[in-house]
């Protein structure tokens, strides 16, 4: 075999000449190796951030070196297909991650809906009161709610925020967000402009450098949602980008499957872009892979701080799972070289091509080899880690005194030993009349504590069992009690409630590192407020032909601003400003100088009001003065949301994301003077992309994206799955590649079935080519719907005439 071997020995735990890959580390999360002498004179070290989908994953994470893992709890988290942990295993994580220096930070990374909130509130409590690092978010409910009422818990913000630009960076930034991770889709020159710009913020950027690369900004795919009705901003994507279509005129059967992330070689240009942490993918993945592909980095980043060197030997990627790796989206190479045909683990496949197993004797023998070496590598990992017990740390209470004596507990953990002793003496039940101290003058100090009289019902009675169950809150924390020790107690002695209370909350303050214990904090609801009458009917368009319709209809008219905003600028102010009824629709995408063109285009129209589905637009407006809508693709599904963006942002009004049903739209209550708007017809987006996806279907002649595709390139073509429906590829001028369901979104129950909550009913006249037949021209489409709006007779009919098939199963199953 010519191909190098996994390091055995270094998982067994013995020195290899580099790096001592197996023990775990101890130093503070900026110290990457044992030796600090040996460290390369560098500012700053990089966070080495693993996932934990399950227990033997962050065993896995933690002893193969991570600075910090993240993981997610069965609820609330969005990777709903891993194993995930009970919040009962938090507090020994932490315990285990804490002793090795280890960050532990909890996914909280989903779109939350209203009826979760009290349960959400719930679990934000217990949390304040754990050593958590941090949490990951998403919904912008769960940021406001963290920012005003949980502050002690720092703020992670999640790749399904879509963080692309430097407005959003500020967006997270005022809703306190310690760090933000990045989109996948940037370049090394792109981050480093948002890693400066969230360095003058005090926000960390983190991005990830390995592991599952997907097709679609993350948080902007619904095509799980959909499709099969797992929505992936609730973490239950079931990855239909992924599955097999009927072959593509190029030969792809599975044509939206991208390879794996790999920025192995880039970790110099990571390191001089000033990114904070190094982020890989996988709480989906086995703990051999995560051990695999932590041990790897980790050698990789002390080599390099050490040594500053670099290696270029990824041999040990190809052992666990993989799709063969790309690190095009970082050197700025959108090419048709980042998919592979094959969404299935690509290791053996890739080892047998390396050491050229041609031959059918030579193949079989080749293959049983690497079988059995990957079989010894999960072997290896799993006795390792199968030796690593997580648990809370035991816990041992002696508890001794005598009548007329402090009562005094004594603490001893693995890592310390404390005393605590009570403010006043204790009281004996049998000689003291606890309800008229007058009459036993020598406790009165003691049962006078505040210079009133007590009743036998302010004391309690001190004994083994009933110490237990009083100090239960010990076992909330990442300590349980192993031994209570009263043998030092002597009989029928009484303390006051006040009094045992103030040593139980010394004792969980310095068990919670010198941290006072936070009492449970009461949310207030918003009140419901009036039901409004004649919603009002707005329309998107993106072509100059269009535009004439503004001067047809009260609708108000939005107009889509592309992605490519920079070469579109002039002409889109030209127009504007020749059309000052049109209202411009900001899209969700704005990189780089497309973004600081739209803030340009903003001071120069200074628009009465715009929609936007970027936050970065969002934060502009509000500094601005301008007057804003949150678009339909923020992602808005609760009340706190709603209140996020009118308090923190000076909002006008709210787009209700489309993936709730009417039970979960039901429970929206929008705060005062705030407007609520909703999309009841449109072409259904499924994803986009910054890739390329015709290429994969009719091909291209370019084998690489330049500023021209973007700009010029106008190609349509369809894709279609093996229940033969086709999915329509849209790839217009200025904007990036998009992907839409086979059938028009349409609701017209949402009027009859919520009525009175929603000021406006949108409609999107988009030329977008579906297999929906629409049955009249634009205008006709328009007073269609003002008139279902008015609730005209036989409208409803009307409609369903005019637009067939469509389809609403979002509205009916909700996420």
């Amino acid at each position: 075999m010519v191909w190098s071997p996994f390091s055995i020995s270094a998982l067994h735990g013995q020195k290899e000449q580099e790096y001592d890959t197996i023990s775990i580390h101890s130093n503070p999360v900026i110290s990457l190796c044992d030796n600090q002498n040996e460290l390369h004179p560098m500012n700053r070290k990089m966070e080495l951030l693993a996932p934990g989908g399950d227990m033997d994953s962050i065993k896995a994470a933690i002893t193969a070196g991570a600075d910090a893992v993240y993981c997610g709890l069965n609820k609330f988290n969005a990777r709903g297909r891993a194993t995930n942990i009970n919040f009962e295993d938090l507090n020994g994580i932490l315990n285990f991650a804490h002793r090795n220096t280890c960050k532990v930070f909890l996914t909280i990374n989903i779109m939350v809906v209203g009826s979760e909130i009290p349960l959400l509130i719930n679990l934000l409590n217990k949390l304040v009161n754990t050593s958590i690092d941090g949490v990951i978010v998403q919904d912008l409910g769960l940021l406001y709610l963290l920012s005003t009422y949980f502050k002690t818990l720092e703020i992670h913000a999640s790749t399904q925020l879509t963080t692309h630009n430097e407005g959003q960076i500020s967006f997270l930034s005022s809703l306190t967000a310690a760090r933000v991770n990045l989109s996948r889709e940037l370049n090394l020159k792109e981050i480093k402009a948002l890693a400066t710009k969230a360095n003058e913020q005090n926000v960390l950027t983190e991005v990830f450098v390995h592991g599952s690369q997907c097709i679609s900004f993350s948080g902007m795919c619904y095509m799980s949602s959909v499709m099969g009705g797992n929505s992936g901003n609730r973490g239950r994507c079931s990855q239909p980008c992924r599955d097999r279509y009927i072959t593509t005129p190029q030969g792809k059967k599975f044509p939206l499957n991208l390879k794996d992330n790999c920025a192995y070689l880039d970790l110099r240009q990571i390191y001089d872009a000033g990114v904070a942490s190094l982020k890989i993918e996988g709480r989906i993945k086995k703990s051999d892979y995560v051990y695999t592909v932590v041990n790897s980095w980790r050698k990789q980043l002390h080599r390099f701080y050490t040594q500053d060197k670099i290696s270029d030997d990824t041999s040990d990627f190809y052992k666990v799972f993989n799709r063969d790796f790309s690190d095009d989206y970082l050197r700025g190479s959108i090419n048709k070289s980042m998919f592979i045909d094959n969404p299935r683990d690509n290791s053996i496949k890739h080892l047998i091509e390396v050491n050229n197993l041609s031959k059918d004797r030579k193949r079989v023998k080749g293959q049983k080899d690497i079988f059995e070496e990957k079989t010894e590598i999960k072997t290896v990992v799993n006795n390792e880690i199968n030796s690593v017990i997580i648990s809370k740390a035991p816990l041992t209470l002696t508890v001794s005194g005598r009548r007329g004596t402090p009562l005094k507990i004594s603490v001893r953990t693995p890592e310390t030993s404390f005393e605590v002793l009570s403010k006043s003496d204790l009281v004996n039940a049998a000689k003291t009349n606890l309800g008229r101290p007058d009459s036993h003058p020598e406790h009165e100090a003691v049962v006078l504590e505040k210079n009133h009289k007590k009743k036998k019902s302010d004391f309690k009675t001190l004994d083994h069992d009933d110490l237990l169950v009083r100090l239960s809150a010990i076992n909330d924390t990442e300590y349980y009690i192993e031994d209570l020790d009263t043998a030092g107690l002597e009989r029928d002695l009484f303390i006051s409630f006040n009094g045992f209370s103030s040593m139980k909350k010394e004792i969980l303050f310095i068990l919670n590192g010198s941290r006072h214990r936070i009492e449970p904090i009461a949310v207030p609801f918003l009140k419901k407020q009036p039901k409004l009458e004649n919603p009002t009917l707005a329309v998107l368009i993106s072509s100059k032909e269009d535009i004439s319709l503004s001067n047809e209809t009260s609708a108000d008219i939005y107009f889509q601003l592309p992605n490519g905003f920079k070469k579109e600028q002039a002409t889109c102010m030209d127009l504007f400003l020749k059309n000052r009824k049109l209202i411009p629709w900001i899209p969700s995408i704005l990189i780089g100088d497309d973004y600081a063109a739209a803030v340009t285009f903003l001071d120069q129209l200074h628009p009465r009001l715009i929609v936007t589905n970027n936050t970065g637009i969002a934060h502009e407006a509000c500094k601005k003065g301008i007057s804003w809508i949150a678009g339909p693709y923020l992602n808005i599904a609760n009340s706190f949301s709603l209140l996020c963006l009118k308090e923190r942002f000076n909002c006008h009004g709210s787009f209700i994301s489309n993936e709730l049903s009417r039970f979960q739209i039901r429970g929206m209550i929008p705060p005062e003077d705030f407007k609520l708007y909703y999309s009841i017809y449109h072409p259904i987006l499924l994803m986009t992309s910054r890739q390329c996806l015709i290429r994969q279907v009719i091909g291209c002649e370019k084998d690489c994206i330049d500023e021209d595709c973007i700009q010029s390139c106008h190609r349509s073509s369809t894709l279609t799955n093996l229940k033969n429906n086709p999915l329509f590829i849209k790839k217009t001028k200025g904007n990036y590649h998009s992907i839409y369901h086979w059938n028009n979104f349409l609701n017209t129950d949402i009027l009859t079935d919520i009525p009175g909550l929603f000021s406006s009913f949108f409609i999107d006249l988009r030329d977008i080519e579906t297999e929906t037949k629409i049955q009249t021209d634009k205008f006709g489409l328009i007073n269609l719907f003002e008139n279902f709006l008015r609730g005209s007779p036989g409208s409803k009919e009307k409609l369903k005439q005019n637009l067939y098939p469509t389809t609403c199963t979002q509205y009916k199953k909700g996420v």
